[in-house]
């Protein structure tokens, strides 16, 4: 697909391009320009990756799970957005960490460009999900799509203390419960797809 499919390809040759520094054997973080660089691949893999390609994708079969057809499926999705939420939380608290300790990289210019390149991945993403769903299905449609991937996209950009790019209102509020709140199901319909506290597991 990343060959055949021209919005997919797009978005990997986007993302592929602001992750050079981790291949690159003679990379180092000494100096800001260095340092920059290093965060422009953390946005590059975290933010855009792994916090806004892939949405479009999650807000397509989780509509579907939720008018209870192809389930088996969107739980799986649940467990995939589960973890690409967790990353993008990782990585953002590792893009903050760097900018505390050396704040002169976050210039005006720098933090301009960021904005840029996550404005940027969302019209990546809206093709796709144009391409994906180019008819509607089952009461959905593209456009809801792409009015979500913008909502993905100020969210992302606040979480890096960026100004509200699009003000989109969320098509898909009931989105956030599939990472925010706990469900409970009957466990010979159906397994849970939450994960298990650390608290509550035994290492023993």
């Amino acid at each position: 697909m990343y060959n055949r499919i021209d919005t997919i390809k797009q978005k990997d040759d986007f993302v592929v391009s602001l992750t050079t520094s981790i291949i690159d054997p003679h990379f180092t973080t000494q100096g800001t320009e260095n340092i920059q660089r290093f965060v422009r691949d953390l946005v590059g893999f975290y933010v855009i990756m792994e916090g806004i390609f892939f949405y479009a994708g999650f807000a397509m079969m989780l509509a579907l799970k939720r008018q209870g057809k192809m389930v088996g499926i969107g739980e799986q999705f649940e467990y995939i957005m589960r973890d690409e939420s967790l990353h993008l939380a990782f990585g953002c608290d590792l893009i903050t960490t760097i900018r505390t300790e050396n704040p002169q990289i976050w210039t005006p210019e720098f933090s301009s460009e960021i904005a840029s390149l996550i404005v940027a991945s969302t019209t990546y993403e809206k093709a796709y999900a144009r391409g994906a769903c180019p008819h509607g299905l089952m009461g959905i449609n593209s456009q809801q799509f792409c009015e979500y991937v913008e909502h993905i996209g100020d969210r992302r950009l606040e979480r890096l203390g960026l100004p509200r790019h699009f003000d989109t209102e969320n098509p898909f509020p009931w989105m956030s419960t599939t990472t925010d709140l706990n469900k409970e199901k009957n466990f010979f319909e159906t397994r849970v797809t939450e994960y298990q506290t650390a608290g509550a597991l035994e290492w023993d």
